[in-house]
């Protein structure tokens, strides 16, 4: 079977020929093969050579015009931009494993042996670019068979695979969520039995295959194995605490880890913003801390919304994800996430709607996704009336925007004119007088303009006994 027309065959040409010159036979392996066979678009592809990988990169790259090679003689790797491709070449190797590290022992290996090691049987297909095969697709574990039947299986045995390098487990469920196939039921009860493994692990190659999982089409399959085979609770303890459904005086509440992964699912179809989905996944995230039971009105989660977006620094910072705009948008958004529900339900203020542009910004657009997201429920005369009223308060917003200019405020009042204009120092009276035109704005009191907060200013001024300068 050739599938080589797909690409640059000039390439796979030179490479061949540099094969034949170096008696160096190489292969293309891996993810590329998998993807031109379920014709999904790659742009890595990954060479296998049989022997020094990176003295044949350094050859081809000469070959190729003096294109730039990188050598990575620590892994016994290098790679080549080429065109809009990444090529990278590694020598054939055999692995072997302490039961304690997920760094193995490397020796030079066959052909054989390169492909034993792989993670799944669609990973281990190989191409060869040598001139007695030229093209030939390489299948020793029947992985274009598992490719057909949607399988994700190891080609070894599992115990083995997942113990050796535990992220594989991760990899499984990715690959199972990005693909939408089935993990081989011995090999899901290997990643069980192995899941205490993911400890070795550090948080950040961890934390990579989570945010795969994420920018999924689907990432609620990729939750609903990671909870099933135990690896949830170990990376994610906080997720795991949302399941289940309390009952007290006959009332119940919805359980909120599957309306978290359906709000997931809902803001996934129209973003593919990793951090706003990781709003989603985090929005409800304190409710099991905040739950409490009102004879009279049932369950409560009041203050969900605040003490879970103090919980987003906590949780980055374990998971090793970045600790910077990125993290203080998902706090945001958080924190802000009840705030467009609330005016679904009611007839929403002029200055309700000032209140919400100000304090989202530039993020309105994102918080109003996640609001459309979060209406979830089974009764559907009720998710009808949220959705209309939720299309009200978007057209309320865009004309509350059009009229104050609330999305990226400036206040018309600098502190350093007020400190002028009173002739002040910074002082707690600044604060309380920027607070002040702030909330005169917002509350329609006056017009978002200079003159009138200008004039505000000097009033405000004298009921705190200021005396303007010009007096």
């Amino acid at each position: 079977m050739n599938i080589l027309k797909s690409i640059d065959i000039a390439l796979f040409k030179t490479i061949g020929g540099l094969a034949k010159e170096l008696k160096l036979p190489v292969y293309i392996v891996g993810g590329w093969v998998r993807d031109q066979l379920l014709d999904r678009p790659s742009k890595d592809i990954d060479f296998l050579v049989i022997g020094d990988g990176l003295l044949f990169a350094e050859s081809l790259a000469k070959k190729l015009g003096g294109a730039k090679v990188s050598l990575f003689k620590t892994y016994g790797t290098a790679s080549i931009k080429y065109k809009d491709f990444e090529l990278e070449f590694v020598g054939a190797r055999k692995e072997s494993y302490s039961k304690d590290s997920r760094n193995p022992l490397v020796e030079t290996g066959t052909f054989e042996d390169d492909l034993d090691r792989r993670d799944f049987t669609i990973n281990a297909l190989a191409i060869s670019l040598n001139e007695e095969n030229y093209g030939e697709l390489i299948d020793r574990f029947k992985g274009q068979n598992d490719l057909s039947d949607k399988i994700i299986r190891t080609p070894l045995d599992a115990d083995i695979t997942y113990s050796d390098d535990p992220l594989r487990m991760m990899r499984a469920i990715r690959f199972a969520t990005q693909l939408s196939f089935k993990i081989e039921k011995e090999s899901f009860q290997s990643i069980v039995k192995n899941a205490d493994r993911i400890n070795i692990i550090s948080k950040e190659r961890i934390s990579s295959e989570l945010n795969k999982i994420i920018l999924s089409s689907k990432p609620s399959y990729g939750f609903m194995l990671l909870d099933q085979s135990g690896l949830l609770e170990i990376i994610f303890p906080e997720m795991t605490k949302l399941k289940g459904i309390d009952k007290k005086n006959g009332i119940t509440h919805k359980d909120n880890f599957l309306h978290t992964i359906q709000v997931l699912d809902n803001i996934s179809e129209n973003t593919n913003d990793l951090w706003l989905r990781w709003a989603a996944i985090l929005h409800d995230i304190a409710k099991p801390a905040t739950k409490r039971f009102d004879p009279k009105i049932g369950w409560t989660f009041h203050g969900h919304e605040d003490k879970g977006a103090r919980m987003v620094s906590k949780i980055f910072k374990r998971l090793k994800l970045p600790l910077d705009h990125k993290m203080k948008f998902v706090e945001k958004m958080v924190f802000l996430h009840l705030r467009p529900i609330a005016l679904t339900k009611d007839e929403a203020t002029d200055s309700a709607l000032r209140r919400l542009l100000f304090e989202a910004g530039e993020d309105i657009d994102k918080l109003m996704l996640l609001c459309k997201a979060d209406i979830t429920s089974k009764n559907e005369a009720k998710v009808k009336k949220y959705l209309k009223n939720y299309e009200k308060v978007k057209l309320r917003l865009v004309e509350v925007e059009e009229k104050d200019h609330l999305r990226n405020w400036q206040p018309p009042i600098s502190g350093e004119e007020i400190m002028s204009t009173f002739d002040l120092k910074p002082s707690k009276e600044v604060g309380m007088i920027k607070n002040a035109i702030r909330e005169a704005i917002i509350d329609g009191i006056m017009e978002n303009n200079y003159k009138e907060a200008f004039e505000y200013m000097i009033n405000k001024g004298k009921e705190l006994g200021l005396t303007h300068k010009s007096k």
